[in-house]
């Protein structure tokens, strides 16, 4: 493969080879300086550092470049290219590192951002077994906008906390000192919009309090992984996205969530039912139900009154029998995408008497994941595909585990239903 500065010389020399109305294309040197350290951030340093060889034009404009993206470089490399900037000011900084360097040599390349205003941090220590501390500057910045902490450090539970202009906070596989120090931290960031939390490390009480926050994502990692929490507790008025991923909590507290207009969530919880509830302004809603028990399900069903009158499409890996529950309280529901889930009832209960709002005159789509040809699925599409009456497309897909055979069958099977909406379309996917 040719190197850069072939392909550079190259173009060059089609002037000097004759070709008729040739004339110089090195456009891009000709751009302004300030263009070309624009297109140069977005480069990692190492490849901004090696357009030097291009030509003299090109020879320190990496040194004029706003962002410094360091990936897995040697600890002189960065040193020297910190040493050689000629701009005073940082917009991005970008450190991973696969080995772990000194806590002093860390602190050094972090207070460097932080002094020349620094907006957006990432760092990433991908050694999981050293968290050193981080720099008190760190959480007294003025200039932070954006700041991602991926396996490193530790978040301290005492200490000036002051980032007046923070807006998106990522916390990856990080430390806290004590449950508290999620709060203290939370408390010093008035104009938080986005928080991220993956929690790899036992935390018994996670309490989330913002009152700017738009959109927060909580992940946990599996019983036995660490990241175990007991209680949750949540007040976010004005968040307008919730993510909960792989959560087994004993105890959750939400707040009123009347901005939220998507979310997405997956745990198994007896306390399911309240949280839930918490959820029914949304417009789009994932709820994957697979790791409930039986017995959380059925308590569901049985005792749900709230109804989510603004939900317009809705992803569900569930019970058939928790399907019919939800379709009876999203009248205006017009996209449903539905994977059936264990433990599923191997016959599926007896249909309402009273057909779903939504199946009358609202549901449009209908998308079923992995169907494995079993008797309740047959049973389920039937009643969706007889009831939706304004049904426009039936999307199925099946699982790989079946063999051609089947395939066939199924397929043929399905395509005799008789379907309520005439305008409905049946595709196999």
């Amino acid at each position: 493969m040719a190197t850069m500065e072939q392909q550079y010389n190259k173009i060059r020399r089609k002037h000097s080879h004759g070709e008729q109305n040739a004339v110089s294309i090195d456009r891009l040197s000709d751009l302004p300086d300030s263009v070309l350290c624009h297109i140069l951030s977005f480069l990692s340093t190492h490849d901004s550092v090696a357009t030097t060889i291009l030509s003299r034009r090109w020879s320190n404009l990496w040194a004029y470049v706003p962002n410094l993206y360091f990936d897995s470089e040697d600890e002189k490399i960065i040193n020297r290219v910190m040493l050689l900037r000629k701009v005073q000011t940082v917009h991005t900084f970008h450190l991973d590192c696969e080995i772990y360097r000194s806590a002093y040599q860390l602190e050094t390349w972090i207070a460097f951002a932080i002094i020349r205003g620094v907006q957006k941090l990432d760092l990433c220590l991908q050694d999981e077994d050293v968290f050193p501390s981080l720099p008190k500057c760190l959480f007294t910045c003025k200039t932070l906008v954006d700041l991602r902490l991926n396996s490193c450090g530790v978040i301290p539970l005492s200490g000036a906390v002051c980032l007046p202009r923070l807006k998106i906070l990522r916390l990856i596989c990080v430390q806290f000192e004590a449950d508290e120090s999620l709060p203290h931290l939370l408390s010093g960031c008035p104009v938080l919009e986005e928080l991220e939390i993956k929690l790899e490390f036992d935390m018994v009480y996670c309490n989330v309090s913002s009152p700017t926050l738009k959109r927060l994502v909580l992940e946990f990692m599996n019983e036995g992984c660490g990241g175990i929490c007991d209680r949750l507790e949540i007040n976010a008025p004005t968040l307008e996205y919730l993510r909960i991923n792989h959560c087994c909590f004993e105890h959750i507290k939400c707040g009123v969530l009347a901005s939220l207009i998507e979310s997405e969530i997956n745990f198994n919880s007896r306390y399911l039912l309240a949280f839930v509830g918490r959820l029914c302004n949304v417009k789009w809603l994932m709820l994957d139900f697979s790791q409930c028990t039986e017995i959380i399900i059925d308590s569901v069903i049985s005792a749900w009154t709230i109804s989510f009158r603004s939900l317009t499409e809705l992803v569900l890996t569930a019970d058939c029998c928790f399907l019919s529950k939800f379709l009876e309280i999203a009248d205006n529901l017009e996209i449903l995408t539905f994977e059936f889930s264990e433990p599923c009832k191997e016959s599926w209960a007896e249909p309402p008497q009273q057909v779903p709002t939504c199946l009358l005159s609202n549901l449009r789509i209908i998308k079923l994941v992995d169907i494995e040809g079993k008797d309740y699925e047959f049973e389920y599409i039937r009643y969706l595909l007889w009831n939706a009456k304004v049904l426009q497309r039936m999307e199925i897909s099946y699982t790989q585990c079946l063999g051609s055979s089947e395939e066939i069958n199924m397929l043929k099977k399905i395509s005799l239903f008789q379907r309520g909406s005439t305008a409905c379309e049946v595709a196999f996917v």
